[in-house]
Parts: C-alpha cells; structure tokens; sequence
C-alpha cells in the first residue's frame, strides 16, 4: 500500500476511527491495474472527517462525500451509509457504524473489495472470487437494485465492456426485462458511461454488443461502420447521437471538423493547413490511411499557418499601396492555396508581384 493512502487511513486510526480503501482502487490493484483514483469508506461521520483534515487540504464536501487531493492521489472519503429509500435516481440514506451494512448498498460485487492499511482484503461478498472469474454479478436482487437506480444498467455494460467480464445470468435477463429504464437517464450520465465504453480498448466489441442487446435503440444512438481511433472525438464523429448530446464546445469543434475531413474524404495539403496534424490524423484512421503517411505529408507542408507566408498584412498594405479592407483576406486565402498547390515558392518578392499581376486581372 502506498505511503500516501497508508498516512490517509492512519490519520482516522489515530482519531479512532476505522477507514478502509474500497472499490475501484482495490478491484484494480488486484487485476494489475495501476489506479489513482481512491475511495475511503469510514464510520467517522462528516463532520469528523472534515474535523481530521486541514480544510486547506479538502478540496471539496459533495453529498457527505468529501474530496481530497494528495499528491499522487485523488481522495473520495465517504461515511458508512444504508439506502432508505430511492426518488429519482436519488436514495435517502443514513449513516451507519458497519463497513458490512455499507458494502450490501453497493452496485457490484466486484466494487465491494475492501483493504486496509497493510493490504489485508476484507472481502464480504465473495467479490475477489467474481474477479477471478471475470464474472459481473449484482449485489442483492437485481430486480431491485436496477429499478433503483437505472444507471447501474449502464454501469454493468460498462464494466462488462471495459475489463471484458461476463454479465451473472440473473443480472443479464434482468438487464433484458428492463432495458428500456435507461432512456429514463439524463443525457449527462448516459455521456459519462459512454465515454468510458469508447475509450476502452474492447470499445469496438462493447458496441456491436450493445447495439445487438437494443441499448443503442433504446438512446437513440446508431452507427453503420466504425473504427477505433484511440481519440474520444473521433469516436462520437462515428455515431449518430442525439442533437442534445451534452458535448463540450471543445468536444463539438472536433466532431465537427472530423466528420468534415471524412466527408471530404481524403487528407490533402488544404487539409493539413486548415485543420492541423493530430486532427487529420483521426481523421486518417477512419478513413483507414495510413497515419505516418500523414504525418510525412505535414512535414513536408510548406507552410502549416497564415504565419509562415513570407509576407505579412503590412507588407500587402504598404508594397501594394492598398487600404485594409476584406480584400487582404482574399489576397492571403489565394496565396495560401497558390503555396500548397506549390505553384507559389513562399518567397516574398515572388509574392508581391504575383499579387500586383492578380490585382491587374482579378481584382
């Protein structure tokens, strides 16, 4: 156990409390997995863990769950808690005094793993045994549990998908009973689940399987063809999703310009210019070019910005004797073209009277 974790757990031992490491972090440090990402479960209330540590050293207090960042890790410290009742997704909990009671209000077996300071597994649920054999299984009945809270629907898939586990029998016929409880799921969690399916290396796979299972119909996603990218835009420029699909701008500007270069169909030096090397590339990949042919072609790019013309604004105003106006634009967009096509050197004095014959003809 890492030093940092091992202070963390301490911290509550010294207060007399116990803490234990749970879920994710223990589920893959025993597949291999290096994680940094660290879910504490305690019986030390919030009040007392927000008393244990500096509030210097607390990032933030969400829904009893407080959030710390280390130096290597990410801390998400939470009180032993039993669901009550659910409304909307949302259960109505207590604080309890047992990691037992806590651990049967959890999704999966294989997240009820628990370690303590010195790396002993407290293992209630036999989830080290479903980890073993790969092996998705339901805490408690799994009727219940996915009426609850209908993100664990998607939660199954995706950890089935991720780390290549089969769904429990019992969970995956009511998975199939119930599959229509996920078009009840905001757009913002249906993204969050998708976006760890598409950038998981079995994402292909995971795809076909639930587009076969009728997942995809029921969030209204589809798609004809597709290509792993290893790039999360390149992905989605793949799928057709719904317009209200709650991508960032940055997100939106990269489908965007992706499904642009598909489109077009080829990677040419306009391209390259117009859109950059990294997202040509994704672009390239599912066009099923090859990448360092690409990356070749961009080297080799005569000029890669308006920036590298051998003249600027300035130079067009003052050697032509022209007022700013949206005709330099035009001037720099034709030069541009003329430079890639290499029917231009990008030499400025060759520049300067290319643009004076074109304003005598053109212009």
């Amino acid at each position: 156990m890492n030093k940092e974790i091992v202070n963390i757990l301490e911290k509550f031992e010294s207060n007399n409390f116990e803490a234990f490491v749970i879920g994710g972090f223990v589920r893959d440090k025993l597949m291999g997995v290096e994680s940094f990402d660290v879910d504490i479960a305690t019986n030390a209330l919030p009040k007392d863990i927000m008393s244990i540590f500096s509030s210097s050293s607390i990032n933030t207090t969400i829904y009893g769950t407080t959030k710390i960042t280390g130096d290597n890790y990410r801390f998400d410290i939470a009180t032993y808690r039993k669901d009550i009742s659910y409304s909307d997704r949302k259960p109505e909990v207590e604080y309890i005094n047992s990691l037992k009671e806590d651990i049967i209000r959890r999704d999966f077996t294989i997240n009820t793993i628990a370690m303590n300071k010195t790396g002993e597994i407290i293992d209630y649920l036999n989830g080290v045994k479903d980890l073993q054999n790969k092996v998705i299984r339901c805490v408690g009945d799994p009727n219940t549990k996915l009426k609850e809270d209908p993100l664990r629907i998607l939660r199954a898939f995706r950890f089935s998908i991720i780390l290549d586990f089969k769904l429990e029998n019992s969970l995956l016929n009511v998975i199939k009973k119930n599959i229509n409880l996920i078009s009840t799921l905001s757009l913002t969690r249906v993204k969050e689940e998708f976006d760890k399916i598409l950038v998981s290396d079995n994402a292909i796979k995971g795809l076909d399987y639930l587009n076969k299972l009728g997942v995809l119909k029921q969030l209204n996603i589809s798609y004809s063809k597709i290509v792993d990218t290893d790039d999360l835009s390149g992905m989605y420029a793949q799928l057709k999703v719904p317009d209200e699909y709650p991508f960032t701008k940055e997100e939106k500007n990269n489908i965007d310009l992706i499904k642009k270069i598909v489109n077009y169909g080829k990677i040419d030096n306009n391209i390259l210019f117009n859109y950059g090397l990294y997202i040509s590339l994704v672009a390239s990949k599912i066009l099923e070019l090859d990448n360092e042919d690409i990356t070749i072609m961009y080297s080799k790019l005569p000029i890669k910005s308006y920036k590298d013309i051998a003249i600027t604004n300035n130079d067009i105003i003052k050697e032509l004797n022209i007022e700013p106006s949206e005709i330099i634009k035009k001037i720099n967009d034709v030069l541009v073209d003329k430079i890639l096509s290499k029917e231009l050197i990008n030499d400025k004095k060759v520049l300067i009277n290319y643009i004076k014959e074109m304003l005598k003809n053109e212009l």
